[in-house]
């Protein structure tokens, strides 16, 4: 089984790692971000749309505008960021919507799900964007390093 988040979410923590990294020190442009990362503005522009709509980001407008945080990188997890982009976290739909199938009252595995999506959610929000920040500084501090 291969479980995977989408581009949405890797890209978006990206997107918002960046913002952490500039945290306190004024708006960046979207082209900044994407020329940094390797990725399509547009791609971006279509993700803090769902990001500044959740107060996750706040854009400003005019030469001096640009994108940055909503709160601090201590303040905002993980979990959060995918939520928003994934539309939530459910790893299967009968886990929360046990009606889709006539198994579930007695499903070992449904239980097992359940379980492994709680798992994720726990380390998705116990992780901030400070959290990463500090990674990302202790891995630039290594001859190759990556976000």
């Amino acid at each position: 089984m291969t479980i995977k988040l989408s581009t949405r979410s890797r890209y978006g923590a990206r997107l918002m790692l960046r913002l952490a990294l500039n945290y306190g020190k004024g708006p960046v442009f979207l082209r900044d971000i994407a020329r940094e990362e390797g990725v399509s503005e547009k791609y971006l522009s279509q993700l803090v749309i769902p990001l500044r709509s959740s107060s996750l980001i706040v854009s400003l407008r005019g030469s001096k505008g640009g994108y940055t945080l909503a709160r601090s990188p201590r303040e905002i997890a993980l979990g959060e960021i995918v939520e928003v982009l994934e539309g939530g976290l459910d790893l299967v739909d009968c886990v929360h919507n046990p009606s889709l199938c006539e198994r579930s009252k007695h499903c070992v595995t449904r239980d097992l799900w359940g379980e492994l999506e709680e798992s994720i959610r726990e380390k998705l929000f116990s992780t901030t964007l400070q959290d990463l920040v500090e990674r990302y500084l202790q891995k630039k501090n290594t001859p190759t390093y990556s976000i």
